[in-house]
């Protein structure tokens, strides 16, 4: 077989703004070749790259986790062409966090435990889109899945408030919290987004762009869970209204902002989670692909996707969903699986 271009996304150099530049922190190239049928493996697998994840940490990550020329890697799933590493055959369905942004890779280990760094071989029973497994079936959704399984304590009657509630972790979280009887406070950047939490089933849902947080939660609270992805003024808000014996989930957070109310965490007895998915990974892993992929396929929990094509679109696409452009989970699609 001739050799073919393995088209890779290549870290350049470090965005100083919030926004990293198309071009400039990262470039797509198309010298590198490969022969696909004789390629040596070295004890690997050789794996075509099918879609990849774009996530807002990445706009820290890819600063300090790569170095010049280095192929850019996240969250992704691949269809195994070639293997020589026992327990990985041909057409074999990988999954993990160190998916290179390439048409092509070759892989060298598999389920060591660590999520961050191995692949785990994925099954597809109720024939999800492979997409999905880089999102609702996937990191997102085991960061919604862990997180609540883990710190939620949920009991029915509490209220529950979940900034970015439209995300694809956010409005997971609207839905376990529904099923459990809660009510739930949602809240996101554009009345699009307002509509979705709604349908998501969010019983107060707004656009703290042109509503305050503050007022809402006055209205709607006393808080007994907060879901945090963005801290400052709103952490500080949900802090002010929060009831004793509120458990706070931390999942993420824009930047390092002043909070003022921070000694009600004493004051209220407020219970405190930070937490990163593959810390729970082993302990809920095998819960989360019995239960989740089977919802999902069902229509029981909804979600949305929005996928572009071409590796090269990644830096657009990350830029748009850090300045709130996106409607549904970020995903590239790097090529057809076939």
């Amino acid at each position: 077989m001739a050799p073919i271009k393995n088209g890779r996304l290549l870290f350049k150099s470090p965005h100083s703004g919030l926004i990293p530049v198309p071009g400039e922190t990262a470039v797509y190239d198309e010298t590198q070749t490969l022969d696909l049928e004789t390629v040596p493996l070295n004890g690997g697998y050789l794996v075509k790259n099918l879609y990849v994840s774009v996530d807002p940490y990445l706009r820290s990550y890819i600063k300090t986790q790569f170095k010049v020329d280095e192929t850019i890697k996240n969250f992704g799933i691949a269809r195994v062409l070639r293997s020589e590493y026992a327990g990985v055959k041909p057409g074999d369905l990988v999954y993990g966090r160190r998916i290179e942004f390439a048409e092509y890779s070759i892989l060298s280990e598999l389920d060591t435990g660590e999520a961050w760094t191995a692949f785990q071989l994925i099954e597809n029973p109720y024939k999800l889109s492979l997409s999905t497994f880089v999102g609702h079936a996937g990191m997102a959704g085991k960061t919604a899945y862990n997180g609540w399984r883990e710190y939620a304590r949920a009991k029915k009657g509490e209220t529950i408030f979940i900034s970015t509630g439209a995300g694809p972790v956010g409005s997971l979280v609207i839905q376990f919290a529904k099923a459990e009887g809660l009510k739930v406070i949602a809240s996101a950047g554009s009345d699009d987004k307002v509509q979705f939490m709604k349908d998501c089933g969010a019983d107060v849902a707004f656009n703290y762009k042109t509503t305050s947080t503050d007022e809402v939660l006055s209205k709607e609270g006393p808080l007994n869970i907060y879901w945090d992805h963005v801290g400052g003024a709103t952490l500080d808000a949900a802090l002010e209204h929060a009831a004793q014996f509120a458990r706070f989930i931390e999942c993420g957070m824009i930047g390092a902002q002043a909070i003022n109310n921070l000694p009600k965490i004493i004051g209220k007895t407020i219970s405190l989670h930070g937490f990163m998915v593959d810390k729970l990974q082993h302990k809920y892993d095998e819960d989360f692909y019995k239960e989740i992929p089977k919802r999902l396929a069902n229509g029981e929990l909804k979600y949305r996707e929005e996928i572009t094509e071409g590796l090269e679109n990644m830096i657009d696409v990350l830029g748009g969903l850090l300045t709130g452009k996106n409607h549904g989970k970020a995903i590239i699609k790097v090529a057809k699986d076939e």
